[in-house]
């Protein structure tokens, strides 16, 4: 089925009905890894033709993903990065981890938005910026799924650096995630600093229980993979 390219129509209702002239689109990645932090890009596009072929970083190739970043740091109006460490997740829960990468992204950009496209249904950003959630949005709002790349490939690259001093966990392929490999290496050496202590995983992992964290603050939203077995 062919990919139906996002558009501005969110971005020009948002600008015809609150007066808005600078719309920031936002999405995140790493919510599901196991280890890493969660990254958020904000990206201020304005309403110019797209470049070829974007769309949600989910639905490209790693060889297309990264020709278009490089693309899209010439091409948007401004773009910036914010990121929540795994320590930060661990003490905070994966909501307020967001909210927090979300105000870095936006208070790194030259410009301040008069209003955001929070990629989903959940608003975890919340007052005072001015939301609107878009499920599905680094498909169809051209601004989201410009953050949905950029936030992608950064984090990828930062993920491979991390992951040079761990090399039997193989972050550089499988960012933080759980694959198979990710697995085994957590089962015969133990979790890294970079990961997610106070997560799900930890329980299947005996000989480590004594790294274990437990949150003092139960999150807003769980994420699933955070609930997943190891097996």
């Amino acid at each position: 089925m062919p990919i139906t390219p996002p558009t501005h129509r969110v971005e020009r209702s948002i600008r015809a009905r609150t007066g808005a002239k600078v719309v920031a689109g936002i999405d995140e990645v790493g919510r599901g890894a196991w280890a890493g932090p969660v990254t958020v890009c904000a990206a201020v596009t304005g309403l110019r033709r797209p470049p070829e072929g974007l769309t949600d970083s989910k639905l490209l190739t790693v060889k297309r993903r990264t020709e278009l970043a490089g693309v899209l740091d010439d091409w948007v109006s401004a773009h910036a990065l914010g990121h929540s460490s795994s320590e930060e997740i661990d003490e905070l829960g994966m909501t307020a981890a967001l909210r927090l990468a979300a105000q870095r992204a936006l208070e790194a950009l030259p410009v301040c938005p008069d209003a955001v496209i929070l990629d989903g249904k959940h608003d975890y950003l919340g007052v005072p910026w001015q939301v609107r959630t878009v499920i599905k949005g680094d498909q169809s709002c051209i601004s989201v799924a410009a953050a949905s790349v950029l936030a992608k490939v950064r984090r990828d690259a930062l993920m491979a650096e991390l992951g040079a001093a761990h090399a039997d966990f193989a972050f550089g392929e499988n960012a933080g995630y759980p694959s198979p490999v990710h697995k085994t290496a957590l089962q015969a050496l133990g979790p890294t600093p970079h990961h997610r202590m106070s997560w799900a995983f930890m329980d299947a992992l005996p000989r480590w229980q004594h790294l274990k964290r437990t949150r003092a603050v139960p999150d807003e939203e769980t994420p699933a993979a955070e609930q997943m077995g190891f097996f």
